[in-house]
């Protein structure tokens, strides 16, 4: 059994708490799981299971493997964190989660926007737990579960939490920390500030003065994705590597699918950030050029690389992993300078539902800055892959230590200069 020092050295190289998701103290996840326990109880009964959840309950029941592996990850919780105690109990947390919508708390240090994540957060840190998310049946079935989450926080159903009241995310502390001034808001005067959903408030559209395009007319000029922190830059990297282990090298075979493009990428270099919740959700393509490919893959989510580890200098967490393994976008563009080649944008989801959803299909033509998609609710990231000798130089600096302290980017401003 863990101590609490790993426990906690653990739920610190969660994406949730790097990006802000998850409370800076892990008190609160306990207080969330016992409020939840008594939420559950008294509701035992009243909620009948939405279909995605009576499919898991389904597959628990028949499937032996993924009935032990669950039953064993809630057992191997420590039990004075084990507040969710049966399958039952997990089932009928999920199935409460997909009928809310995140609150907002003005407390800082018990900020917890990641129902799901904070379900699961002790069940992700025991062997089993991380063996069972990464079994794709399993995988599958909670996948269904935030499809049926995000279609919940698409629906005017989701509304409620678009409010100017203490929990509400119109507050003027929610205001102040997602920087709505450089937001569009489509009517102040109107109910919920004219936003149709909890996920369109989320994934809301930038003002374009607050994002300006660098040097639109110099192909040289190569612009964020995405709004952001650097996570990482890594140079002349390798077709296959072993992501799992620690410092998680990048795999392009398996970040890129076995596409027909992987060879084209093999030595060149990855540049990779993650959002938080105040940044745009939305993401811009980095050069001017025509779209090949446009797909969608599904992967994994909550699950973490064990190289991470419990150490507390040891600043990978998993984010170069989840690049390989997560459900991700694939976006190639090339460009018209045969230098700058071929660019694949990789949209990746984390945690929570992170639906990526692309706007962009082969043979569009792109100027730098278009629009490529976005982000439903949920943590996420992004690499941009380069072909080797197409980048003469990153603008913006590496990170040293923990993920975290890694410099802020913007989209559409220049993070690198072509050869």
């Amino acid at each position: 059994m863990y101590s609490e020092r790993a426990i906690e050295a653990k739920y610190r190289r969660q994406f949730g708490y790097l990006a802000g998701y998850l409370p800076r103290d892990r008190g609160a996840v306990d207080d969330f799981h016992r409020d939840l326990a008594k939420t559950l109880s008294k509701l035992k009964g009243e909620q009948r299971d939405v279909p995605s959840v009576a499919a898991l309950r389904r597959l628990i029941d028949v499937n032996g493997i993924i009935r032990m592996y669950v039953v064993q990850m809630i057992d191997e919780v420590p039990k004075k964190h084990r507040q969710i105690k049966s399958t039952d109990e997990m089932l009928a947390a999920l199935n409460h989660i997909v009928r809310t919508a995140p609150l907002y708390t003005p407390i800082k240090k018990k900020q917890n926007f990641f129902p799901v994540s904070t379900l699961f957060t002790y069940m992700m840190m025991t062997p089993a737990g991380e063996a069972i998310f990464r079994n794709d049946i399993f995988n599958g079935a909670i996948r269904a579960i935030l499809n049926e989450w995000c279609r919940f926080l698409d629906s005017r159903e989701s509304q409620y939490v678009l409010n100017t009241g203490v929990n509400g995310w119109l507050s003027p502390p929610a205001y102040k920390m997602n920087k709505l001034e450089e937001f569009i808001i489509p009517d102040k005067s109107a109910p919920h500030w004219g936003w149709e959903s909890f996920n369109a408030y989320f994934h809301r559209q930038i003002k374009p003065e607050c994002r300006p395009v660098d040097a639109p007319n110099d192909p040289k000029v190569i612009v964020s994705a995405n709004d952001g922190t650097v996570y990482m830059i890594a140079r002349e990297v390798k077709r296959s590597d072993a992501f799992w282990i620690k410092g998680q090298p990048y795999s392009l075979v398996n970040m890129l699918n076995n596409t027909e493009y992987v060879d084209r990428f093999v030595g060149g270099d990855v540049f990779q950030s993650f959002l938080s919740g105040a940044d745009y959700h939305r993401w811009r393509s980095p050069i001017a050029g025509t779209v090949r490919y446009a797909k969608v893959v599904d992967g994994l989510m909550f699950s973490d690389a064990e190289s991470a580890g419990y150490d507390p200098t040891a600043g990978t967490y998993s984010q170069g992993y989840e690049a390989s393994v997560n459900a991700r976008g694939l976006v190639f563009i090339e460009s018209d300078d045969p230098v700058i080649g071929l660019v694949c944008v990789i949209p990746i989801g984390i945690t929570e539902i992170s639906s990526v959803t692309i706007q962009v299909k082969p043979g569009d033509r792109l100027k730098k800055g278009d629009e490529l998609g976005y982000f439903s609710y949920g943590g996420s990231s992004m690499a941009l892959v380069f072909q080797p000798g197409a980048i003469k130089r990153f603008t913006v600096k590496q990170r040293h230590g923990n993920p975290d302290d890694g410099p802020p980017i913007k989209v559409n401003a220049r993070i690198a200069i072509a050869n």
